[in-house]
């Protein structure tokens, strides 16, 4: 295989991935703390927050794709281990299954823990010249935000 060449100098390519893999870590523990709320919330909000919580983490398992693919398209290999994300990742494992409330405060911690973690790559992106990789942060932030606002909507 021949060596890449598309025009990101090697050391900002790491650093890119690098902070990819961060932002994959959090896309993937917020995916399975959506789709464990989903399975077991309760309560008045029930059918509201089940429905929501499935649009929400089937957006996820998408990104995280997205995001894997885009570490490989920088000739870096992407974390895929339950072991690898515990230790890339911002969001903290939840115990137990809190109630319906609780839940909806959570993930809006998590996205905009995402957003932040967008923010960074972003920032790092735009310096390489990334411009495929400021595009998905940018992207992935846009949601992240818009999934926070409509989660803070619910508790007010």
């Amino acid at each position: 295989m021949s060596k890449i060449d598309i025009g990101i100098k090697e050391a900002d390519r790491l650093k890119i991935a690098e902070g990819l893999k961060h932002l994959l870590a959090d896309s993937y523990t917020l995916y399975l703390q959506t789709h464990n709320f989903h399975w077991n919330v309760t309560g008045p909000q029930f059918r509201d927050l089940h429905l929501m919580f499935e649009e929400q983490y089937t957006e996820l398992a998408l990104a995280v794709d997205e995001v894997a693919e885009r570490i490989r398209t920088l000739d870096v290999p992407a974390p895929g281990t339950y072991k690898e994300f515990v230790k890339l990742s911002s969001i903290k494992e939840v115990d137990g299954v809190p109630e319906g409330r609780e839940m909806v405060d959570i993930l809006t911690q998590g996205h905009e823990k995402v957003v932040k973690v967008c923010r960074k790559v972003l920032k790092l992106a735009q310096d390489a010249g990334d411009e495929s990789t400021a595009a998905l942060t940018s992207d992935r932030m846009r949601v992240h935000e818009k999934t926070a606002w409509m989660l803070r909507a619910l508790n007010k």
